[in-house]
């Protein structure tokens, strides 16, 4: 949440109020140096009455902070804050190739996908549409778009490994997906962003860099995760010989931020479950989420006024008068 003013030039007053505070400083070193002119402290004792001491500068910085707070107001004070948007569709589009079995990430990588992305599941606001469409030799559309949450889960949970990589045909498929929803009262698409995490590039199906123009044509954007670290390898056995051997599965990430940056979306990485995690929250924050101004002027009153009540007070109080 961040604070601005539309009338920031205003805020010049608050010099007054330093001249102010300057003033009564000074009027409060000049009493202390009249009062020291008396021979005697117990003499002062004897003929001066009874100070209020300390609760008389209570009532001058209520006061003070009552008119500061004032000033704040004039300056019509606004806010940005973050709103549940009312719809959307999200696709979630999650690799389900056999590299992500690698345990470069703990305790593998699509484990912890699995864990990421249910969160990320509940923490879009209710009223937005969730579906999941799992890529490996092909891709295919799990769950379409719906506000079941529990559905959504239960899908990413069941979720198994497969040979092959079609980023592309996940694109497409989350595309048509989305084309599927109803549109708003207002005879418009309702807006729609896909979540793709793949820890590799296309192997199969429609090349990756040609699923773009669909995806713009459509207005959806594409926001990538690429999950893994360069150091990720599995182990695989070989059909011919039952050999097993080790084959690295590197991420790409290049491949995923040109899909990201050709669709109109953001790419990410993330090379732990941890930051995975983090990567959805953002994401959770920025597409689940729009952003309003607000004018919070009320409040700035509401408060100026409850400080020079309280000084009010506090005078009748120590004074038996109002400041």
């Amino acid at each position: 949440m961040t604070w601005n003013f539309n009338s920031p030039e205003r805020l010049w007053l608050l010099l007054g109020l330093a001249l102010l505070l300057a003033a009564y400083i000074g009027g409060q070193l000049r009493r202390r140096q009249h009062f020291l002119r008396f021979s005697s402290l117990t003499l002062i004792d004897k003929v001066a009455p009874k100070r209020p001491g300390v609760a008389r500068h209570v009532v001058a910085a209520a006061f003070l902070v009552g008119l500061g707070i004032g000033v704040l107001a004039l300056a019509e004070p606004i806010t940005t804050v973050r709103v549940p948007k009312q719809r959307a569709t999200i696709m979630l589009a999650i690799d389900t190739s056999l590299s992500m079995k690698a345990v470069d990430v703990t305790p593998t990588r699509i484990a912890a996908a699995k864990v990421s992305a249910k969160r990320f599941v509940d923490r879009i606001p209710k009223s937005l549409n969730i579906g999941l469409v799992s890529f490996d030799t092909g891709a295919r559309v799990d769950v379409s778009p719906t506000t079941d949450r529990a559905v959504v889960k239960h899908a990413i949970d069941r979720l198994k490994l497969h040979q092959g990589t079609a980023i592309g045909d996940a694109v497409d498929r989350s595309v048509e997906a989305i084309a599927e929803v109803p549109k708003g009262q207002d005879g418009k698409p309702i807006p729609a962003v896909i979540v793709l995490l793949s820890d590799g590039s296309t192997t199969v199906g429609k090349p990756t860099e040609e699923a773009i123009p669909e995806a713009k044509k459509a207005n959806v954007s594409v926001w990538t995760i690429a999950f893994g670290t360069t150091s990720g390898s599995i182990d695989v056995t070989l059909p011919d010989t039952g050999e097993t051997v080790r084959v690295q599965v590197p991420v790409d990430a290049e491949a995923l931020a040109a899909l990201s940056q050709g669709t109109g979306g953001q790419s990410y990485t993330a090379e732990s479950a941890q930051e995975v995690s983090d990567v959805y929250q953002q994401l959770g924050s920025s597409i689940g989420y729009d952003t309003e101004t607000r004018d919070v002027t009320i409040r700035y009153l509401a408060v100026a006024l409850a400080a020079l009540a309280l000084a009010g007070l506090a005078s009748t109080i120590v004074a038996q008068r109002l400041p």
